[in-house]
């Protein structure tokens, strides 16, 4: 399987990404004031970094996957003056880091760039949520290829039809592998907006901090026990089931705490510690002391969920392997 990996000034990472170039296809990035799925890149000198590394990656032969993925360009999202940024931008990249795709949940955005750089790869974002192939019809005149929603990762049937498709259109199918967030959350597409704003937002005197409806779900005791269940990650060691199933698969790396340790581990295929590391966003610290042991997964929890009948709520399957992976360290 090959790897796309995000993004993060950090020098762990770097050196993962330069031990395992191998394994991976390109490296996805966020430019200047263009909001992304994590904002907007404001301090000079983070830009200036991230430029230096790109530099180095590009050398080491490693493709540059532009993101445009952010969920609302407000009221410049149809603005000539947007689109001539965009243009600009896009063909400097292109000249600098050789660029060859570009991610985004804009539909305009994507007719832009089939339109006025053809051989641009133009991939629909995961937050586009694309889970039929209906969806993929309806844009295929301007996408390339896709990320499907990451609630379908453990439909077998769905990802066999997905790729059949693709296959039979010449477009290109992508997963994300280690997402912590929860199946068909009902406030994603609001946290996404903020997200898309919150450089705004920060100037704001704001009556609330929204986190997300996840903290507040998994910090109730109840809720702890089904993680697994609520969760569409997939771990490094199930990696080899997708083979065939997808172009490549996408790491979420970030924001998360320790990136190097997360392309490592998928790079490997195996990892020995709290699986809920891995992920982006992390619910590890609601378990806290506890923590759910990857090598104590079943090695047929993956295979069981790829195919089960998905009647989660009268099935303890992912549960009961939850529970018996799970270490309290105040008690070892």
């Amino acid at each position: 399987m090959k790897f796309t990996v995000g993004y993060q000034a950090n020098d762990d990472l770097k050196e993962a990404v330069i031990e395992n170039r191998g394994k991976i296809t390109e490296i996805y990035f966020p430019w200047g004031g263009f909001t992304s799925g994590r904002g907007v890149v404001v301090d000079k000198f983070e830009q200036r970094k991230m430029e230096e590394d790109l530099d180095e990656y590009v050398a080491e032969g490693l493709g540059a996957n532009l993101l445009l993925n952010g969920n609302c360009y407000g009221r410049h999202a149809q603005s000539r003056a947007f689109f001539n940024s965009i243009g600009d931008t896009v063909e400097e990249l292109v000249g600098r880091y050789k660029l060859g795709s570009v991610t985004t949940t804009s539909p305009l955005i994507a007719k832009f760039l089939k339109v006025n750089f053809p051989s641009i790869e133009v991939r629909a974002s995961i937050n586009m949520e694309i889970g039929a192939i209906d969806g993929f019809e309806y844009i295929a005149e301007w996408f390339d290829s896709y990320y499907l929603r990451r609630e379908y990762n453990y439909y077998l049937s769905k990802l066999k039809a997905a790729k059949k498709w693709c296959e039979e259109n010449g477009k290109k199918l992508y997963l994300l592998a280690n997402s912590g967030c929860m199946n068909f959350c009902s406030a994603h597409n609001f946290h996404d907006n903020l997200v898309a704003h919150q450089h705004e937002i920060a100037e704001m005197d704001n009556a609330y901090d929204f986190r997300g409806i996840c903290h507040g779900f998994f910090s109730k005791q109840q809720n702890k026990k089904s993680m697994l269940r609520h969760s569409n990650f997939i771990r490094p060691e199930d990696v080899d089931l997708y083979e065939g199933l997808c172009e490549g698969m996408k790491l979420a790396t970030r924001t998360n705490r320790s990136p190097g340790d997360v392309l490592r581990a998928y790079c490997r295929g195996h990892y020995s510690a709290n699986i809920l590391d891995l992920t982006e966003p992390s619910f590890a610290g609601h378990l806290y002391p506890s923590v759910i042991e990857n090598g104590k997964i079943s090695p047929e929890y993956a295979r069981h969920r790829l195919s089960c009948d998905k009647d989660c709520r009268r099935c303890s399957f992912c549960e009961d392997v939850q529970e018996k992976a799970t270490v309290n360290l105040e008690q070892t």
